[in-house]
């Protein structure tokens, strides 16, 4: 049970942050969204080192002076995996939006809705491969630091909710579709989480790998989407800011969780 709501608490994030469309007449200003964008960012940062890469160098151990390595090659193949997905799949740039009609509007928030689904896919690997690090037995990592993680994402998943079903009902969909639609959004991470912690049930020594898998993947979403859209128009440091918080935050989480 504790990995099954481990595992759906991210997606919870997501559910609660769509459901902003109930309660909320008007979008989301561009300072609110630059806040909750950088605090996603510190949020994904944060896990990506405590609970991502520190773990798979610790487990790595045993190899002496080149336990770095599992670490160095899952992180480069998680860059690698998003670079190609960056790639076949096409999204929205925050530096290359531009909205001229409602043509182009919906155009965006379609590609919105893809991005924030395309960030997911490593959030919930993420998850995944550190219950199955708990499960197994093998990684330094405890059941208080693996809620930490699913914990830490579902705070960055609410505002991504927010930000798919609120420009949905802007462009006139009703607001139980656009609830779907922020919701949805979020399917993709237990989806990954599942599969992940199968993957890793059946290759145990592969879980170092997974581990910084997973946090080169979470930080290539970080550095090629998160920071540039925080960083865009006026007064960027409110993103800056935020990032501080959310990175702070998840660490306390981290280390007095785990």
């Amino acid at each position: 049970m504790q990995t099954f709501w481990g595992i759906l608490i991210p997606f919870l994030g997501t559910a609660l942050g769509a459901a902003c469309v109930f309660f909320m007449k008007k979008a989301l200003s561009d300072a609110v969204q630059r806040s909750l964008t950088g605090f996603a960012a510190g949020v994904m940062v944060a896990a990506s080192v405590w609970s991502l890469l520190i773990p798979a160098i610790e487990q790595s151990a045993g190899m002496g002076k080149r336990s770095f390595l599992p670490a160095f090659l899952g992180f480069w193949l998680g860059i690698l995996f998003l670079l190609a997905l960056d790639h076949i799949i096409p999204h929205l740039h925050a530096n290359s939006a531009q909205a001229e009609g409602p043509k182009s509007r919906l155009q965006r928030t379609t590609m919105m809705v893809l991005a924030v689904t395309l960030h997911n896919i490593p959030e919930g690997m993420a998850v995944g491969v550190v219950y199955a690090g708990y499960r197994s037995g093998s990684a330094q990592i405890t059941a208080a630091g693996a809620l930490a993680l699913s914990l830490g994402i579902a705070i960055q998943n609410f505002p991504e909710g927010a930000i798919i079903s609120m420009p949905l009902r802007a462009e006139g969909m009703k607001k139980g579709r656009a609830f779907c639609g922020g919701v949805l959004s979020g399917v993709v991470e237990p989806i990954g989480a599942v599969l992940t912690i199968l993957a890793a049930q059946l290759v145990v020594p592969a879980l170092p790998y997974l581990l910084s898998f997973a946090a080169g993947a979470m930080l290539y979403v970080v550095v090629e989407e998160l920071i540039p859209e925080m960083s865009q128009g006026d007064h960027s440091n409110i993103g800056t800011v935020f990032f501080a918080v959310g990175f702070s935050i998840m660490m306390m989480l981290d280390v007095a969780l785990g």
